[in-house]
């Protein structure tokens, strides 16, 4: 630009638009007003202002009615000054930008140069006062909204803790770069934004007026340029704080290897970063000369110096080290970096205290090998939750507007003073269930309003037909579980929103006589109470006017909304991160919804980078819908660090703090107080059903596919890298779900309730290279985390190959060998051959893995269910086993045990108990009950024995029980089918022993 000046202006100018009228004012009329365009517009306004009104009073009245309000205030109120803060700095700056511009205008006489501007300033002319109060307010109001999504960064920064560990570059605490780094990097991105925008509408405004002139030669005037130079020195002062602040970036900058600083960026990048920072300074000095020099010659040039230092000393210095230094001996300076990168994800991701042994594995199985591991074996689950929910469904739903997951959750309860594995399920309500014909507004929302209690079944045993042998299971009866309320108004099906209570009669469960049904009447503290005006509000909120007109909504009414326990949970922490899976437990005669809450960053120097919704992703979260891969993006730190639970009939939602030494946690609770309940709050009932969370334990087996290598040297190589194997029983190549049951490691001394998996070398090789377990019993104490919590024990494979998931899985579909069951006649490949033949489908469950017998044995139940029968479902038929290269199956886990190991195991599996079904053959169906047109009968003792009687009136039962049954089935009702089940068992199990010596035949 030109030094000249323009001279002042001639006469008094000023932005007053005070003067003589224009010609044709007089002439102009006022427009008339339109009364109907007038009322339509401030209709439209007045309704836009209700709907916010009464979403705004509907949030605040749930936050009430769950005991949260201070969440909801911290967060409205930290948005609100956040926003007001960014929009009114961002406005100022723009407004100021324009406002000076204009004031410090030339005033000249027309030249050629200024000609063209002349017109366009005439057309803005008119809307110049609008457009500068309007474009500061529109460009503050985006500014204030961005600035408030970080609500949570600021909270965090305004509430830091320190980690109490150093980062190994700069020696400072981990909490600087969790908590400092973030926000400090907005605030320098969000000042940069707002002084862009300020110089790019200070040049457009003294162009448009004429302080900037780009003629044949560009020239300035003095305000111009002073005005230009200092919003430029503000933007380059900031630029060299953020270079100076990109040092400490660099220690969770992602490379191709590793995340976190190494050679080049310690030694060229890091020093490079200051010297910008320096250099910067230099340049903004040089911007303000420009007061007193008149001239943009020092800026140009030190704009020009900054940029060549940019490209030569921030990018071709640190790309030379790199390929001159490094590259040629990368292995041995990059071992120092990789060792910090190993260590920090280990302490990151909670597994840097693993147990790693090495575990030589027998390959022969040899007689009473499980000697040792007899407490282990009756832990072994057979019964599969990722399956049996239509086994459920069909025996336990009685009804069509019931369902339970299509995956069901495994917990431990203590049966008859025994801790029993357990796997368990919510009775919920599906109004796509309910008949077409009685859908509709109030039967959908104040009849249809809640499930019926729980479902538990065994997780080691079944019954004669295959079916899971239940531990609480008919509506109206309360079984093993003791006494508890068993209605469910908060699930994860419930409805969007039930009105409730004012002594309205909701369905409650059919009548158990099929007389009709039961009612029943809301009497909890859940939701929120429909008095006054609160009933316009949910009208409006939900767009229902049914609200105000319908005689089910009174005064004493209640609104149940917001009813999922990830919903609720979330709401009331919105800084959680939630595990993929709510799970329900009786506790204390309640039905509670457990979730795990995970605290997570992203900003842990050193640690590896991992997406939660693909570490987390595997076959059960890929073809499953009530269990899902975790929502969120890129972090390198997750804990445990509260555990969550809702209450299933009045929807209170509880958070306790379950890591104790979490930082970030500590954080949160600073922030929002008394709002986590410490651990000692905790009391043993619930205690005791609390367990190791999949989704970490997922996160952390992803990171040990390449963590568990801790030689930096070998690290480097990767020829020691594992990978998770696939599950075999799915057709995708989707990863193999991590499983829980109890089981007893190598040097522990009794089982635990475990979550377990497996790994495999890289590459094609279908081998087994580890096996990890996690000790997921919290115990039973109040107040107390059984001492083994969280444990965790990773064997590496020695000794001989072990066939990994996929090749046992193969051998077994082809198996040739024999089963010794006498129920058994065919092989296993022969079995599954004629059963699918036949109309049936068999279906391999989860493939557990087990270390016992000194090596790796699976155990694979095996299901079969009719394809097109109506009322079907999989049922358990047999079990098959593997340990080294052999292979067995029978119809009981202790027959096939046995048979595996060459006549005794020498540990009892407990499911041989019953009387198995013997599998489909040609011209059988898979039903669990005898076709029609034949009986299953036991052959009777002969006349004149002691049990004859009692074994003839046990057949005649078995025989009533079973016609029931079928009468049942083919009404429909489920409640009198398993109630006919229960009868038709007791019959057999009389009939047995009755008849000591009796073999099962069929009668045609």
């Amino acid at each position: 630009m030109s030094d000249s000046n323009f001279g002042p202006p001639p006469g008094n100018f000023n932005d007053d638009d005070s003067g003589p009228p224009r010609r044709g004012d007089a002439d102009r009329l006022p427009p008339t007003r339109r009364p109907l365009v007038t009322a339509l517009v401030v209709a439209a306004a007045l309704l836009v202002v209700i709907a916010i009104a009464a979403q705004f009073w509907t949030e605040v009245l749930w936050y009430q009615s769950v005991g949260y309000t201070g969440v909801f205030s911290t967060q409205i109120v930290t948005k609100v000054l956040l926003g007001i803060v960014g929009g009114l700095l961002t406005a100022a700056m723009v407004w100021s930008s324009i406002h000076f511009a204009y004031r410090s205008r030339p005033i000249y006489a027309p030249s050629p140069d200024t000609q063209a501007m002349e017109h366009y300033r005439e057309l803005v002319e008119p809307m110049r006062r609008t457009a500068t109060v309007a474009a500061p307010l529109a460009v503050g109001l985006f500014a204030g909204l961005s600035a408030a999504t970080q609500w949570d960064t600021f909270l965090l920064w305004r509430n830091s803790n320190p980690f109490g560990i150093q980062d190994p570059e700069f020696k400072l605490d981990i909490g600087f770069f969790v908590f400092d780094l973030p926000w400090i990097n907005f605030v320098i991105a969000f000042l940069t934004m707002t002084l862009v925008i300020g110089f790019i509408t200070a040049a457009f405004t003294h162009y448009l007026y004429g302080g900037i002139v780009a003629g044949s030669k560009m020239r300035s005037t003095q305000a111009a340029r002073v005005h230009l130079s200092v919003i430029a020195a503000a933007l380059v002062l900031v630029r060299a704080v953020g270079f100076w602040v990109d040092r400490y970036n660099l220690a969770t900058a992602e490379s191709t290897k590793i995340t976190g600083i190494q050679y080049t960026q310690a030694h060229a990048d890091i020093p490079t970063k200051g010297i910008l920072a320096v250099a910067a300074v230099m340049c903004a000095v040089m911007f303000l000369t420009t007061i007193w020099t008149r001239s943009w010659r020092l800026p140009l040039v030190g704009v020009a110096v900054l940029a060549v230092i940019v490209v030569a000393v921030g990018g071709i210095y640190p790309a030379l080290v790199q390929s001159l230094k490094v590259r040629p001996s990368e292995k041995s300076l990059e071992i120092p970096y990789i060792k910090h990168n190993i260590e920090a994800t280990r302490a990151a991701y909670g597994f840097d205290k693993i147990d790693v042994s090495s575990y030589d594995t027998k390959t022969v199985a040899q007689p009473n090998a499980l000697r040792s591991d007899a407490d282990t074996v009756p832990g072994i689950r057979l019964i599969d939750p990722n399956i049996v929910s239509p086994t459920f469904k069909q025996l336990q739903a009685s009804k069509g507007y019931y369902q339970f997951a299509d995956v069901l959750d495994v917990d431990r309860y203590v049966i008859e003073g025994k801790r029993q594995d357990t796997v368990i399920a919510a009775r919920e309500l599906d109004l796509r269930g309910v008949p077409e014909g009685q859908r509709n507004w109030l039967n959908d929302h104040t009849v249809y309003t809640h499930g019926y209690g729980v479902v538990a079944a065994k997780g080691n045993t079944r019954e004669s037909d295959g079916s899971p042998e239940f531990l609480e299971s008919q509506i109206g009866t309360q079984g093993a579980l003791g006494k508890y309320e068993p209605r469910i108004y908060f699930g994860e099906s419930s409805p969007e929103y039930s009105v409730v209570g004012g002594n309205k009669q909701e369905f409650d469960y059919p009548d158990p006589k099929g007389t009709g049904q039961i009612n029943y009447t809301y009497a909890g503290s859940g939701g929120v109470p429909l008095d006054g005006l609160k009933r316009l509000a949910y009208a409006v909120k939900y767009r229902e006017i049914n609200f105000l007109l319908s005689d089910a909504v009174t005064g004493d009414s209640r609104i149940l909304d917001h009813r999922t326990p990830r919903e609720r949970v979330q709401r009331v922490a919105p800084w959680l991160t939630l595990d993929g899976n709510a799970y329900p437990a009786v506790v204390d005669g309640r039905v509670l919804w457990i979730l795990d809450g995970y605290t997570t960053s992203s900003d842990y120097p050193y640690s590896e980078n991992t997406t939660l919704d693909q570490a987390t992703e595997d076959a059960v979260t890929s073809t499953r819908n009530s269990v899902r891969a975790v929502q969120g993006g890129q972090v390198n730190y997750v804990r445990n660090s509260v555990k969550a639970t809702v209450d299933a009939y009045d929807g209170t939602v509880t958070l306790y703090q379950w890591d104790e030494q979490d930082p970030v946690l500590k954080a949160w609770m600073s922030i929002f107080p008394g709002t986590v309940k410490p651990l000692s709050d905790i009391k043993g009932s619930l205690m005791s059903h609390l367990r190791y969370p999949e989704d970490l334990f997922k996160v952390q087996r992803t990171l040990l596919q390449k963590y568990h290598d801790q030689d930096p040297g070998s690290f480097y190589g990767g020829q020691n890298f594992w990978r998770v194997p696939d599950d075999p029983t799915q057709a995708e190549a989707l990863p193999q779900p991590p499983y829980y049951l109890s089981l007893a490691m190598p040097k522990q001394d009794k089982p635990a309730f475990s979550l377990t998996s497996t790994f495999m070398p890289t590459g094609d090789r279908n081998v087994l290279s580890g096996f990890l377990a996690v000790d997921g019993d919290a115990g039973s104490q109040d107040g107390k985390k059984s001492p083994g919590y969280g444990s965790m024990r990773l064997l590496e494979m020695g000794g001989g190959p072990v066939s990994g998931p996929g090749q046992v899985y193969n051998e077994m579909r082809s198996s040739a060998v024999s089963s010794k069951d006498p129920q058994l006649p065919t092989t296993l490949a022969q079995y599954i051959g004629t059963t699918n033949s036949n109309g049936n489908a068999v279906i391999f469950g989860n493939q557990l893995t087990l270390p016992v017998g000194g090596g790796l044995l699976y155990v694979q139940p095996i299901y079969s269910q009719a394809r097109s029968q109506s009322g079907s479902y999989p049922r358990l038929v047999a079990v098959a086993v593997a340990f080294g290269s052999k292979i067995a199956w029978a119809t009981s886990l202790d027959l096939a045990l046995n048979d595996l190991f060459g006549g005794s195991s020498g540990a009892a599996a407990g499911d041989t108990g019953t009387t198995p079904v013997p599998p489909p053959t040609p011209g059988s169906t898979a039903t669990p009950t005898p076709t029609p047109g034949s009986t299953a009968t036991t052959k009777p003792a002969p006349p004149g024995t002691p049990n004859a009687a009692a074994l003839s009136k046990a057949l005649k039962d078995a025989e009533t029980a079973y016609a029931q049954g079928e009468a049942a089935l083919k009404n429909g009702d489920f409640a009198a089918y398993g109630q006919a089940q229960a009868k038709l068992k007791d019959a057999l199990k009389r009939a047995v022993e009755a008849s000591p010596q009796s073999v099962p035949t069929t009668k045609p």
